[in-house]
């Protein structure tokens, strides 16, 4: 993907490669990302599995930085697994990614693009308020269809 003017030299988003596994996984991990009933390595593999979905990542002078899990249903867009190092951020690659799977979904002819944050994280909701999302007015309701692990 090209880099707006503004942003730093030697950062770039690309789609995610074979190889890039080990280092996103641990990117989730550093970033608090990763629970016990969510196998990040079967979440990558049915990611890439689908036409519908895909997983982005940024890069920092070739060493992955930030990424991003997205997909839609055929309806609505989502994302999942937004990260960015610790030690990156301030630099405008969170909203970078952001705004890369937002301009993956309409590419794929989404209308609008949602994403859950547990309400207990208000840095992360004040940081997608900043971005122009908004909280919406529906419950959200689940389901496990498979006894996860603990």
């Amino acid at each position: 993907m090209t880099a707006p003017a503004d942003w730093p030299a030697g950062w770039t988003i690309r789609p995610f490669a074979e190889g890039d596994q080990d280092a996103v996984v641990a990117l989730w991990d550093a970033c608090g990302l990763l629970v016990p009933w969510n196998d990040p390595a079967a979440d990558i593999a049915l990611a890439l599995s689908r036409p519908s979905s895909t997983i982005l990542v940024g890069t920092e002078d070739d060493r992955l930085v930030s990424s991003v899990m997205v997909g839609h249903d055929g309806h609505r867009g989502w994302f999942y697994y937004l990260a960015v190092d610790p030690a990156c951020r301030g630099r405008g690659y969170g909203a970078a990614m952001v705004a890369a799977a937002e301009r993956w979904l309409a590419d794929a002819g989404m209308p609008k693009a949602q994403l859950l944050v547990r309400e207990t994280n208000r840095r992360v909701m004040a940081f997608y308020e900043r971005l122009g999302y908004a909280a919406s007015p529906v419950t959200m309701m689940q389901k496990w269809l498979k006894t996860p692990s603990p």
